[in-house]
């Protein structure tokens, strides 16, 4: 070539992924991606079928050539997207079944079949929730892993070890809970007669004050701070769940699980499934609320055949969950300017229940809004305000003073 002659440059072909390509397009239009992303998915697509096929790889070594394109691309920002766009391409041949799929890696209950017994004996005779037993877990693997699966190995001595060992990089809170992981399983294998009963007691405790610490909360002015960096048409959906939050208190998972059939509009309530009480309560659903909620569901909501309420607002859609509810929080925080130690959801939780406090709501109210199955935890909230513990202050038993 001349000097001075414009070089051609070649588009990326795409190889063995022509054939699948409008069929491509079509499931990413299904599943909500917008048409200037489903153009630029196939550009990127064709670059990374480029890279697979000049390294080698085809259909039959999909997997393989995905994770080699992950570490070639490593570092390159200008193509990393390549390798997103072929793990999505993976996801729809998988979908239609044009993939073999790859053997999962077996679950820690497949590796230990007793921790598969002790959540489904959990549930049934405790009716302990799934994501409690999920957050037991990985200190029940560490456990078998360190003390092995045969329960005659569980002397005292070595769930003394294990347990302080455990919990030496931690602090007192997720101490606590190590230690009551370890003494629930070890109940659960006495009542299965695979333990020594007492065996439970060898599990050390860890000196705190039960409910010691005053309620993280926000100031009232902060709430509305809060509530007002979801102003405008972009954060109908965040508005909406700020508010469930803020004003009626509930918790990151109960608003990821609302469906549309909790909604009684009617009545102005909300039904609310708790994973604690296992039951649904209803709650009155206020004019602010339920105005947020209609913006939402006229505006913003994806058109999805699924009744939960609220929805990611990225392709693939689909429901939300208690995660993305607290990322909701910690972002909407940042944009408010509102400086929080707790930047998690349950610190609206906290800000209701002590609004409702100073505005002369009782403590039997508040029990009855956060639906507190122990009187002591909405006591906890009477320490924000001194005036408040006149209420469960106990009489003096002494003699008067002179």
């Amino acid at each position: 070539m001349s000097k001075g002659t414009t070089k051609q440059r070649v588009a990326p072909r795409l190889h063995f992924a022509a054939p699948h390509v409008e069929d491509f397009k079509d499931w990413l239009r299904a599943n909500g991606y917008r048409q200037s992303t489903i153009v630029e998915a196939v550009r990127m697509l064709a670059g990374w079928t480029d890279w697979m096929h000049h390294a080698g790889y085809g259909l039959d070594t999909m997997f393989e050539g995905h994770a080699a394109s992950i570490k070639a691309f490593t570092g390159k920002k200008s193509i990393r997207r390549y390798a997103s766009s072929g793990a999505l391409f993976i996801r729809y041949l998988l979908y239609r079944e044009l993939l073999p799929r790859m053997a999962a890696p077996p679950s820690p209950a497949q590796t230990w079949p007793i921790l598969s017994m002790f959540r489904q004996w959990m549930r049934e005779h405790r009716g302990v929730a799934d994501a409690t037993l999920d957050n037991w877990q990985r200190d029940l693997i560490a456990l078998l892993e360190t003390l092995g699966d045969d329960p005659h190995a569980y002397t005292a001595l070595a769930i003394r070890r294990f347990v302080r060992r455990r919990c030496k990089p931690f602090g007192i809170g997720r101490a606590k809970s190590v230690g009551v992981a370890t003494r629930v399983y070890l109940r659960f294998l006495i009542a299965t007669k695979q333990c020594p009963p007492g065996r439970d007691h060898a599990v050390p405790s860890f000196a705190n004050w039960q409910l010691a610490e005053i309620p993280r909360h926000l100031p009232a002015e902060d709430v509305e701070r809060v509530i007002a960096a979801c102003s405008g048409e972009h954060w109908l959906r965040d508005r909406a769940i700020v508010l469930l939050l803020a004003r009626l208190g509930l918790r990151a998972g109960e608003v990821a699980k609302l469906k549309l059939t909790d909604i009684d509009w009617r009545n102005g309530r909300l039904a609310i499934s708790s994973s604690k009480s296992k039951r649904a309560d209803w709650l009155p659903l206020t004019q602010e609320v339920g105005n947020a909620i209609i913006a939402y569901l006229e505006r913003a909501r994806p058109r999805q055949r699924t009744p939960r309420l609220f929805l990611t607002e990225f392709a693939p859609t689909r429901p939300i969950t208690r995660i993305t509810v607290k990322c909701i929080v910690n972002r909407t925080l940042t944009r408010s300017g509102v400086e929080s130690a707790n930047r998690g959801a349950h610190v609206l939780r906290h800000s209701a229940a002590t609004a409702m406090l100073r505005n002369g709501v009782s403590l039997d109210g508040v029990r009855a809004v956060l639906r507190h199955a122990s009187p002591q935890m909405t006591m906890h909230y009477a320490k924000v305000d001194i005036g408040l513990l006149s209420e469960i202050a106990q009489p003096w038993a002494g003699r008067p003073s002179c």
